[in-house]
């Protein structure tokens, strides 16, 4: 806009955070050049791995086509195809598409895999999807997300699934203006901000699950993710 996940930052991935004061909206960077530079600033910002609760589930379902959204540096939409998915994955930098395609290509998978540079807000995300996922979708820049994910949502098709990972609490070492700027849903205020039709959804998981994280500082701490997990019917 992007394991176990006690090797990543605290705020992953690029969709955005809608969540935000209005005097922050209209002072945010713009979303394209900070995330720019944020993977501008080293090598490789996540660990490669899949996120740990997208191969519990997707190990799972039998193969098809995945949308994998603010895919960052690849390493969930790599994983799929390695377990033979055709993964479509969009983030909002060219820096990590970069890096993904040539994940996807060290990892002998880029015949299953489409990196795409593009801003989620506009994306045309086209045909439909097997699976739509999307793994700590968050920002410090303002962007649309709870549109996003509701149009991306749409493209599920019959018998396909949903899978949104989030945040659902802070971690101590969470700044202040990070507390009072953002505001961290559950997966049932994600769920019920969706509004999704509810005849044509079947809701499989809408829970909190912690995990162990690991600071900036090497400190640890037990935090909570938010799962939602939806069946299209």
């Amino acid at each position: 806009m992007t394991t176990h996940q006690p090797k990543r930052p605290a705020t992953r991935g690029h969709g955005g955070s809608s969540h935000r004061s209005a005097d922050e909206s209209q002072t945010s960077s713009d979303p394209t050049q900070f995330w720019q530079d944020r993977y501008g600033q080293s090598d490789r910002i996540w660990s490669g791995k899949p996120n740990a609760i997208v191969e519990e589930i997707a190990s799972r379902l039998p193969a098809g086509r995945a949308l994998d959204l603010g895919c960052g540096e690849g390493g969930d939409a790599v994983w799929l195809a390695t377990r033979g998915w055709q993964v479509a994955g969009v983030d909002i930098s060219e820096i990590a598409i970069g890096r993904a395609r040539a994940a996807a290509l060290e990892a002998g998978v880029a015949a299953r895999t489409q990196f795409i540079a593009a801003d989620l807000t506009t994306f045309e995300f086209g045909r439909p999807f097997d699976l739509v996922m999307s793994s700590f979708f968050h920002s410090p820049v303002a962007l649309e997300r709870t549109e996003i994910l509701r149009r991306s949502a749409e493209t599920v098709a019959p018998g396909g699934h949903f899978l949104l990972l989030t945040h659902a609490a802070f971690p101590p070492w969470a700044t202040s203006p990070d507390r009072e700027t953002h505001r961290l849903l559950s997966p049932a205020e994600d769920l019920a901000a969706l509004d999704l039709a509810p005849d044509s959804w079947h809701v499989d998981v809408a829970e909190t699950r912690p995990r162990m994280a690991t600071g900036p500082d090497g400190s640890e701490a037990e935090i909570d993710d938010g799962v939602l997990l939806l069946t299209r019917r």
